[in-house]
């Protein structure tokens, strides 16, 4: 974890939260000061606490909770967010090495993905376009207002994922990020909630693979979460046959699911051998298996 800079502490506060988050991610550990009444910012890149600039975002990586919009009707940050944010910080490296032109996230929510992912990015600084889209009116002016509290901005759509947004994003995304609605349910239960996700909770998921070959750039990556009663390794093979390489970026576990992120980039196969193209699937195959066998001993355990 990088540097904690915190205001207004007494010392022995500051000393009982570092004991709590030095074991957890930087986008939990900041829920964890939360509730311990801290404000906080981490540095993810090692350097010592800007304490002295005037933008009070510039050591941020993740959206601060504080700062996010409640709704009753929003989603709001919960692991499968965390989960997601922590892939991206994982990947914040080479998400800058790929100079993207334009992000999107479908799915927003409060905001809180789609605003860390700018953090990550350059704090706005940078010359790209953020664009997010909500089914929900509730849910883009929650964003909104999020975005707005960390000083960022970015297009807002009411749509149903990009519907009605296909020519404008054809071939040009560079970052597509997805925090579906995963939860396996009744298929007439979709869009009652922001986690009834249909049989095998891929209703959804399946409807937005479809887009994504269109939508997607050259050198675009595209991040999904999803759970193991998804089947990600279905999902990883619907992808290869489109083109697409894979790996799981980040794998947790909880007592109810295991929750993966999946990434995804177009892979050129036409010289590949029938091994080379094996090799691609495996990335995504094997780490599954290490899910499933993780499972697997927890029920030996359990008996």
């Amino acid at each position: 974890m990088g540097y904690l800079s915190a205001h207004k502490l007494d010392f022995q506060s500051f000393i009982n939260a570092l004991r709590l988050v030095r074991w957890f991610p930087a986008s939990q550990a900041s829920l964890i000061l939360f509730l311990f009444g801290m404000d906080v910012a981490f540095n993810e890149e090692n350097e010592d606490p800007v304490t002295k600039t005037h933008d009070p975002f510039a050591t941020r990586s993740s959206a601060g909770l504080r700062l996010l919009a409640r709704h009753p009707e929003v989603y709001g940050p919960s692991d499968d967010s965390f989960v997601l944010v922590d892939a991206l910080l994982a990947e914040k490296a080479h998400l800058r090495e790929l100079h993207p032109r334009l992000c999107v996230e479908v799915g927003c929510g409060s905001g809180y993905v789609i605003t860390s992912l700018a953090l990550m990015l350059g704090n706005g600084k940078e010359n790209i376009k953020y664009i997010a889209s909500d089914i929900s009116e509730a849910a883009l002016k929650a964003t909104a207002i999020t975005l707005k509290a960390h000083g960022l901005c970015a297009e807002l759509y009411k749509v149903d994922l990009i519907s009605g947004l296909e020519k404008r994003l054809a071939g040009a995304v560079d970052v597509l990020i997805f925090n579906p609605p995963c939860v396996p349910t009744l298929d007439e239960e979709v869009g009652t909630s922001a986690w009834a996700g249909g049989n095998k909770g891929r209703v959804v998921i399946d409807r937005m693979l479809k887009t994504v070959d269109s939508i997607l750039s050259k050198k675009g990556r595209f991040y999904l979460v999803t759970v193991t009663a998804n089947n990600p390794g279905e999902i990883c093979q619907i992808m290869r046959r489109k083109g697409f390489s894979s790996r799981i970026v980040i794998q947790r576990h909880s007592e109810e699911e295991s929750l993966h992120v999946l990434k995804f980039w177009r892979e050129k196969l036409d010289h590949s051998s029938g091994s080379d193209k094996s090799l691609l699937y495996s990335r995504c195959a094997s780490a599954l298996h290490v899910s499933l066998s993780h499972r697997l001993s927890r029920l030996v355990s359990f008996k």
